[in-house]
């Protein structure tokens, strides 16, 4: 069974259309969660879920529907598989790695990008699952940035990133010439008015801060 979850925030939908649920089931033994960024990967993880023999819950991000700017032609041809719990490093570098899935893939990139023009050259791991989750490309990334970004749009706790962070001090801490960081929203209910969700979503300059305080530590 594959279930289709719209959700996430960057549309004014309130609390009960843009609230993140994927740590809500993050625990729950036996579901596998499937969280694409492109439309690429939309239709090729679509098609590896229906195919998999598990219950797969498989997150569309509503911002992601109307995005101009992450269109991609598709042609006719059946997508090549990307198997459940393989990542994708949508970005190499060595000086910094983000870390994150969904929406928020972009605004790593676009962090990235921005960084790179003072020289930093930061890694972007889209993770594309979260459960199965890529340990290997996880736990590579950190060992070779040293330095680890988590981005989610979901509140800061209780939130995947702790766990990711978890995972990557625990089996890769040896490497790591700072304490990993977690940028998330904040500890309150999804808001309807489209300032407060500005103030509550993780912001560019927010993102930017954590980053470039991360890289001088």
């Amino acid at each position: 069974m594959v279930v289709r979850m719209p959700w996430g925030g960057l549309r004014h939908a309130g609390p009960y259309h843009s609230q993140n649920t994927e740590a809500w089931f993050y625990r729950t033994a036996g579901l596998k969660i499937v969280v694409p960024s492109t439309p690429h990967d939309a239709r090729a993880l679509m098609a590896s879920a229906v195919a998999d023999a598990d219950p797969v819950l498989y997150y569309e991000h509503i911002a992601l529907y109307r995005d101009p700017r992450i269109k991609q032609t598709l042609g006719d041809d059946p997508p090549a598989p990307i198997p459940l719990g393989k990542a994708a490093l949508r970005r190499a570098g060595s000086d910094l790695a983000i870390i994150s899935y969904g929406a928020f893939v972009h605004a790593g990139l676009r962090l990235a990008e921005k960084l790179a023009v003072d020289g930093i050259e930061a890694s972007v791991l889209d993770l594309r699952s979260l459960v199965p989750l890529d340990r290997d490309a996880l736990l590579g990334i950190a060992r070779h940035c040293h330095k680890v970004l988590i981005l989610q749009e979901d509140s800061r706790t209780g939130g995947i990133g702790e766990s990711l962070a978890a995972i990557v001090q625990e089996e890769a801490f040896e490497s790591l010439d700072a304490p990993v960081r977690i940028v998330g929203a904040l500890d309150t209910p999804v808001p309807y008015s489209p300032s407060l969700e500005g103030f509550y979503l993780p912001s560019d300059a927010q993102i930017e801060r954590a980053a470039r305080l991360l890289h001088a530590y």
